[in-house]
């Protein structure tokens, strides 16, 4: 077996996380690898608190990964994940988030309970979760986006380096629906909607739907609402304003379009692989973080 290891950011929890988790891994005969640029943080950090003698120094380490890994461990919070899809992309790799962060709705495994999930994840009890992404083409191209042309969360279009409102032309497989006079609008997948969507005001969709929500942002028309739609319907997008640019986004990557840019969204064509253990569920974690605080049933 062989497992992947990602990170973004150094603190206490992060090094805890690591060092469990590793010397479990290794106590069982599994490969570790560590993402470069997490490797380097983590060994940078480290040896200014514990001199030369650190860890992972021999470690090996990834830049991009390939089918020959089982799984990948996401350190961090919810958006340490949606930077870790940038390198399963498509090859099927399940992710396992342990949350070192705040809010955590994919990163689910507390760092007290690396060793027990782990363990359960060895012994084949867990379940794979299946994650729509929606994909992004723009005319003219930008590569900006190109590159990466996909989001776990949400697309959104916003103003930008201004305070005026823009005006998002929108349609849906090719017929219109309306123009969004607002701060901007977030196409959210199910995955998303517990994200900025829902701090806008969109509903939460369970992860299984086969849907996307609109929400806008700030929006001036007093009737624009959220709206549900098919996960199999196009969007299309053309944004207008005083300023002659806005920004999009997806997930927590920002590229900066010329006004009039034709934006199109879809569902991608592959789907990212979240590992659930048993004892969790969406459901679980939704009445934990948002309706009726830290669950109390066993």
């Amino acid at each position: 077996m062989k497992v992947a290891v990602f990170g973004r950011f150094y603190n206490e929890r992060t090094t805890n996380s690591v060092e469990r988790l590793s010397k479990f891994l290794l106590n069982k005969k599994i490969e570790v690898c560590i993402e470069q640029d997490f490797f380097d943080l983590l060994t940078t950090e480290h040896s200014k608190e514990a001199g030369n003698n650190v860890f992972f120094a021999d470690f090996k380490t990834f830049k991009a990964l390939d089918t020959s890994f089982d799984f990948l461990v996401s350190i961090g919070g919810d958006g340490t994940i949606l930077r870790a899809i940038t390198f399963v992309k498509d090859i099927d790799i399940p992710i396992i988030g342990i949350n070192t962060g705040r809010l955590g709705f994919l990163a689910t495994i507390q760092v007290d309970a690396i060793e027990n999930a782990l363990q359960n994840i060895i012994d084949g009890k867990y379940k794979i979760s299946e994650r729509s992404l929606l994909a992004v083409e723009t005319s003219p191209e930008n590569k900006d986006i190109t590159d990466l042309s996909f989001a776990l969360n949400e697309v959104a279009v916003s103003r930008k380096n201004t305070t005026s409102m823009i005006t998002v032309e929108t349609h849906l497989d090719g017929e219109y629906l309306t123009s969004y006079w607002s701060d901007g609008l977030i196409v959210s997948t199910p995955t998303g909607s517990t994200g900025y969507s829902l701090s806008c005001g969109g509903p939460v969709i369970t992860p299984g739907t086969n849907s996307f929500a609109l929400t806008p942002i700030a929006p001036h028309n007093l009737s624009a609402r959220p709206l549900i739609i098919p996960d199999s319907t196009e969007i299309q997008l053309r944004v207008s304003g005083r300023e002659e640019s806005h920004l999009v986004s997806l997930d927590s990557r920002i590229a900066t379009l010329e006004n009039e840019t034709l934006i199109k969204i879809k569902k991608a064509d592959f789907k990212i692989k979240m590992i659930d253990l048993l004892n969790e569920s969406f459901l679980i974690t939704l009445r934990k973080k948002l309706l009726w605080g830290e669950d109390k049933r066993n």
